[in-house]
C-alpha cells in the first residue's frame, strides 16, 4: 500500500514522501493518527504542486540545517553524569542530556532529532548523529565526565 507522509517519521520517511507500507498499518495506524493520507493519483499530484510551490522555502531550511552543522563542527560536548567507583553510570546518557548540553552551547537541536551510537553507560567519548535536515545529518562528538 502507497501512503503520502504528511510528517517525518523515523525509520519510515520524511513529509510529502510517498513509502510503501502493509495495508494494516496505513489503515490501522498512519491514516487515522492523521500522520499519512492515501497516495491516489489526484493526491500526489497535490503534493507534488505543494513540493513545487515550496521548493524555495525547503532551499531556505536545508540551508540553515547546513549552517548549523557547520556552526557545531567538531565541537566536543560534555555531558555531566553521577558515576560510580568503576566508572560506570547510573543510568545512560540519553539524547535529552545531550540536547541540554548543546543547548547550553546556544545550538537548538530537538532531542527526537538526536540518535546515539550504542549503549552510553560508562565515562568516556561517544558519538551522536544529529538529523538536522532529510539530507543534512552531522556527527557530533561528546565525553561523559563525572558529576
Amino acid at each position: 500500500m502507497e501512503v503520502i507522509l504528511k510528517e517525518d517519521i523515523k525509520g519510515l520517511g520524511y513529509k510529502n514522501d510517498v513509502v510503501i507500507v502493509k495495508p494494516g498499518h496505513g489503515r490501522n495506524y498512519l491514516i487515522p493518527q492523521g500522520f499519512a493520507m492515501m497516495a491516489s493519483a489526484s493526491n500526489k499530484k497535490v503534493i507534488s504542486e505543494n513540493v513545487r510551490q515550496a521548493a524555495h522555502k525547503a532551499e531556505k531550511v536545508k540551508n540553515d540545517a547546513m549552517e548549523l552543522a557547520a556552526k557545531i563542527g567538531d565541537m566536543l560536548i560534555e555531558v555531566k553524569a553521577k558515576v560510580g567507583e568503576t566508572g560506570k553510570i547510573f543510568g545512560a546518557i540519553t539524547s535529552l542530556q545531550i540536547s541540554d548540553a548543546l543547548k547550553l552551547k546556544s545550538f537548538e537541536v530537538d532531542r527526537k532529532k538526536i540518535s546515539i551510537k550504542g549503549d552510553v553507560k560508562h565515562v568516556g567519548e561517544f558519538a551522536a548523529v544529529l538529523d538536522l535536515h532529510k539530507d543534512v545529518k552531522h556527527e557530533v562528538r561528546f565525553v561523559v565526565i563525572p558529576e
